[in-house]
């Protein structure tokens, strides 16, 4: 796959980035190395490694699954920055 300036501008349209039309060319060149660095990591062979979520051995704790209210509705709220009646306070984003 190869990145050209026009998926740079494309992409940082996408993410609401703002890229001088100077650093497009660049910056495909930048995405086209990190690419193929990747590419390179397809060719290593890891079919003898154990799938695992930590390079350290680890055991979760575990605890009893209860469900409760809380009780706490005083020290949850009491850092908000606006609330009302030990609920949060939003401003409306949707009219």
């Amino acid at each position: 796959m190869s990145v050209d300036k026009t998926t740079v501008k494309r992409v940082a349209k996408l993410a609401r980035l703002a890229f001088p039309e100077e650093r497009l060319e660049p910056m495909a060149g930048e995405l086209n190395r990190i690419l193929a660095w990747v590419e390179q990591l397809n060719e290593v062979d890891t079919s003898s490694v154990e799938p695992m979520t930590s390079v350290v051995k680890v055991s979760l704790k575990m605890r009893e699954d209860v469900v409760t209210d809380g009780n706490q509705p005083i020290a949850v709220t009491e850092n908000a920055p606006e609330g009302e009646d030990h609920f949060f306070a939003v401003p409306k984003v949707v009219e």
